[in-house]
């Protein structure tokens, strides 16, 4: 494995934030989303190429060792969020509302400025079971609420093997994201859905093209998964699979209902395979995975406090991880993706590596 610099600096990317990392440890490379545009770095922070010209979101990223390639959620909507990326990019036609995971083919990012649309670097799997639970409603006690559980779109995404060791296979996990609405009953669970993606660039991935977009992908994933954490804001922002311990870190933007802890990462148990249980308010059957207690509880939830990781987190070896520290000047948007360890504080979760 190559060595892990302490810090490596993104430079200068506009008005759009840091949204994920993912870093090849066998290459020395480092991939960053910066919300329209995916980085290529080597470790020592060098500009290698990027993929531009998405008018879309692109959140969370994960790499897949197996295929060489990055994942990413990818999402066009004409919520805020959609209009904010669109005002960023000075775009003014809007778009359906699709979800995709986009798919990018990393050894072909050699220079800068490559064309999402145009350069064949890049396929997208449109993920049809978001565009239904965003498009549907739920009455409760004659009110009408938009998106079913609140799944307003979707951001982290992760390989990684089945809580409980279901298998040995890796799987594709994507994280819906969920709204902040303190007066709404049945948001407090992050919904997660789990693909199998083999072979998904040549059968299911297609050319993006935004003025035509496509709806090749499976209709249902094999599961989705629910994780009851109270309401957050937007939902799960970075989700990354620990191969070691076979958990999930899952990170977000604190919620606001004041019956929760509201905590800015959780972590799911790895050991403990999901259960059938019936949704918390809506009686509907769910599959429910646990969270692991990590020295800390309020209400029978636990987590951690902690200002970083919902920009990207990537988990190196043993107890070391990369993570996100976003910031702003005259200059644009920039991140410096800094080595973390763990500790066992649930008070002080990680520390830089000095």
């Amino acid at each position: 494995m190559i060595s892990s610099p302490h810090e490596i600096f993104t430079g200068y990317w506009g008005n759009n934030h840091c949204q994920g990392i993912a870093v090849d440890k066998k290459q020395g490379y480092l991939y960053v989303s910066f919300t329209t545009l995916l980085l290529k770095l080597d470790l020592q922070g060098n500009l290698i190429g990027f993929v531009d010209g998405l008018v879309g979101h692109l959140g969370c990223i994960a790499l897949n060792e197996n295929y060489v390639k990055v994942y990413g959620s990818l999402e066009f909507k004409n919520d805020i969020i959609g209009r904010s990326v669109r005002k960023n990019l000075g775009v003014e036609h809007e778009h359906p509302n699709v979800f995709y995971t986009a798919i990018f083919d990393v050894d072909k990012i050699d220079r800068p400025g490559m064309s999402a649309e145009q350069d064949d670097v890049m396929r997208t799997v449109c993920l049809q079971d978001v565009a239904t639970l965003y498009n549907d409603t739920v009455t409760i006690d004659g009110k009408q609420y938009e998106h079913r559980y609140g799944v307003t779109g979707i951001d982290g995404c992760s390989f990684g093997k089945l809580p409980g060791g279901q298998d040995e296979k890796e799987y594709l996990l994507v994280c819906s994201g969920c709204a902040s609405d303190v007066d709404r009953p049945d948001n407090d669970y992050q919904t997660i859905a789990v693909y199998d993606t083999t072979d998904w660039w040549d059968t299911y991935g297609k050319p993006l093209d935004q003025h035509a977009m496509h709806q090749s992908g499976p209709e249902t994933p094999l599961s989705r998964y629910f994780l009851y954490t109270g309401n957050t804001r937007w939902g799960i922002q970075n989700f990354v699979f620990h191969p070691e311990t076979g958990d999930y870190y899952a990170t977000v933007y604190r919620g606001l209902k004041p019956q929760f802890p509201n905590y800015d990462m959780f972590v799911i148990d790895g050991a403990v395979p999901p259960k059938n249980t019936l949704h918390y308010f809506l009686q509907e059957p769910i599959l429910e995975v646990s969270l692991k207690n990590v020295g800390q509880e309020q209400n029978g939830i636990s987590g951690y406090y902690f200002p970083y990781g919902a920009m990207g987190m990537e988990p190196l070896s043993g107890d070391l991880f990369y993570i996100a520290e976003g910031g702003k000047n005259d200059n644009g948007n920039f991140a410096t993706i800094r080595l973390y360890r763990k500790t066992n504080d649930p008070a002080a979760p990680f520390v830089p590596v000095e």
